[in-house]
């Protein structure tokens, strides 16, 4: 019987694939589970149509790779079957990884970043399926040879980059965060084995990275879904205190004994049990938690809980003589004496986030362009890269409007 099935993407289409075993991939659990991470974690408090998820985003990065590897194939460069098809298991197992509500909550129930996580879950689905996926995990973490395989899951101009900028922009609805990836995937080649973008897609490079930019600064960094998002890590952070401390917190059993590790214990690639553990955690196990915790006997995660379930969010911390961090907060508060809370209570009530965003790493794995005479040159010696910085950080403080 033929496995192969039409999946209705919102963006490209009727879309399907060529390896059969992608299809037995996507019927796992382990994959099955990314229908309930939301991709864009609490963005839909500010962009309510941002209700997409990891499951649609795999889809659809697999898809674009199917694409980049036929464009690749046209212009003469070899892929065996094999390197095809484990290059698209890569991709599409590439964020299996994360956790509920995604970057949101990532070293929050557990410390361990996600791309490791994905890659233990990889080897977990080979096993399972009886496949040998050497290969697919070889090309996942770049020490496959050809390194152009690599790039096309993992590199400042990827796979996973031109879906999810399109997909995130589609679903939220910001128009500046759409980008040309049908032209980009047409311009790219191979070159000594290394992926490069011909001169005529050049400006369509210009204009993700531009674009990218933008939609850290409309939808990604917004301040009031980093608000949310903070108010989310802080709930989870005080129910980890309330159960290490033997006090009561509903919640799913799966959750639970991962709040209860501590990050000593937190090593779950070297663990099978809690690696399991963690596959049975998804969105819905944190917003049950957050829902019961309305009626907690504590009241601080009472008070979080009904915050952020009813969107009475923090407020950005604006004051015209204090600076605008937690430390210096957290002194002035104690020191006046104006809050209504007990000062213990303001590690959970002052919440701080400082996002450091790499744009383009002119130093590292640059996006090379294969000129008209034949020369590979990076991006930056022929683009005009005073449009947007190479990075930026970007510092958050937010607390209760009535501490």
């Amino acid at each position: 019987m033929n496995k192969k099935k039409i999946f209705n993407d919102p963006i490209y289409g009727l879309i399907m694939f060529e390896h059969e075993i992608l299809y037995e991939i996507i019927d796992h659990p382990y994959f099955q589970r990314l229908r309930r991470i939301n991709q864009q974690a609490l963005s839909h408090y500010v962009y309510p149509g941002a209700m997409h998820t990891r499951f649609q985003h795999a889809l659809g990065a697999l898809h674009l790779m199917t694409r980049a590897l036929n464009v690749i194939k046209s212009k003469g460069i070899e892929i065996s079957r094999e390197e095809s098809e484990a290059t698209c298991i890569a991709i599409l197992l590439h964020d299996l990884g994360h956790g509920p509500y995604s970057h949101a909550l990532e070293h929050t129930i557990v410390s361990i970043d996600h791309e490791a996580i994905s890659l233990a879950l990889m080897k977990e689905i080979g096993k399972d399926l009886d496949k040998d996926f050497s290969l697919v995990e070889l090309i996942f973490t770049g020490e496959y040879t050809r390194s152009f395989l690599h790039q096309l899951v993992s590199s400042q101009l990827d796979i996973d980059r031109l879906d999810y900028l399109t997909r995130d922009s589609f679903f939220s609805g910001v128009a500046e965060g759409i980008i040309g990836y049908d032209r980009i995937i047409s311009m790219m080649n191979v070159i000594n084995d290394k992926l490069v973008i011909e001169e005529k897609g050049l400006l369509s490079v210009e204009k993700f990275l531009i674009s990218r930019r933008m939609m850290y600064h409309q939808v990604y960094l917004h301040k009031t879904v980093v608000a949310a998002e903070c108010m989310l890590v802080s709930i989870l952070k005080r129910a980890k205190y309330l159960l290490q401390n033997d006090q009561s917190v509903i919640m799913s059993l799966p959750l639970e004994k991962l709040l209860k590790l501590s990050d000593e214990d937190n090593a779950i690639i070297e663990n099978k049990e809690l690696l399991k553990l963690f596959t049975e955690i998804d969105d819905i196990d944190v917003m049950s938690l957050i829902k019961y915790g309305v009626k907690n006997d504590d009241k601080l995660l009472q008070y979080l809980c009904k915050n952020l379930l009813e969107r009475k969010l923090f407020k950005l911390y604006l004051h015209p003589e204090i600076p605008a961090t937690k430390k210096s907060m957290m002194s002035y508060l104690t020191k006046t004496n104006v809050m209504h809370w007990d000062k213990n209570a303001l590690d959970y009530l002052i919440l701080e986030k400082v996002e450091r965003i790499k744009y383009y790493e002119s130093d590292k794995d640059n996006i090379m362009i294969l000129c008209k005479d034949n020369s590979v040159l990076p991006y930056e010696q022929l683009a005009n890269a005073d449009l947007y910085p190479p990075k930026e950080e970007i510092q958050f403080v937010f607390a209760p409007k009535n501490l």
